[in-house]
C-alpha cells in the first residue's frame, strides 16, 4: 500500500521528528510518548495518524492500548529516496572537481 501523505512533508514538524526519535528504541503508547514531549495525547495521536498515513509508523494492537513503531518499509523507501539523490549530486560533483582539476593544471 502506498502512502497517502508525503513522508518528507511529514517530516516537516518538529514534533513529529521527535515522535520517530523516540520510537527508534522500540514500540510505544501514545501515553508514552505524551510522557515524553511538550503537547498533549491528543496531539501525539493526531501526529501519529499522519505519520501512519505516510508510512513512517506502523500501529498495533495490545489489548485496549495501540503500540505504535517505526515502519521499517517506510523508513527502507525513505533512505533509498536519499541514496539515491545523493549518489547523483556526488557524481555529478565529482565530474566537476575532476573538471576543474584539469584546467588549473593546463593553466
Amino acid at each position: 500500500m502506498l502512502p497517502s501523505t508525503d513522508p518528507f512533508a511529514a517530516l516537516g514538524d518538529e514534533n513529529r521528528r521527535t515522535i520517530l526519535r523516540l520510537l527508534t528504541d522500540g514500540e510505544r503508547s501514545v501515553g508514552d510518548l505524551a510522557s515524553s514531549m511538550p503537547i498533549s495525547r491528543p496531539a501525539v495521536s493526531r501526529h501519529l495518524r499522519l505519520l501512519k498515513e505516510a508510512g513512517l509508523v506502523r500501529e498495533r494492537a495490545d489489548g485496549t492500548r495501540r503500540l505504535y513503531a517505526l515502519d521499517d518499509l517506510g523508513a527502507e523507501a525513505m533512505r533509498e529516496y536519499i541514496e539515491s539523490v545523493w549518489g547523483e549530486a556526488m557524481a555529478r560533483y565529482r565530474v566537476v572537481a575532476e573538471n576543474s582539476r584539469g584546467r588549473s593544471k593546463t593553466r
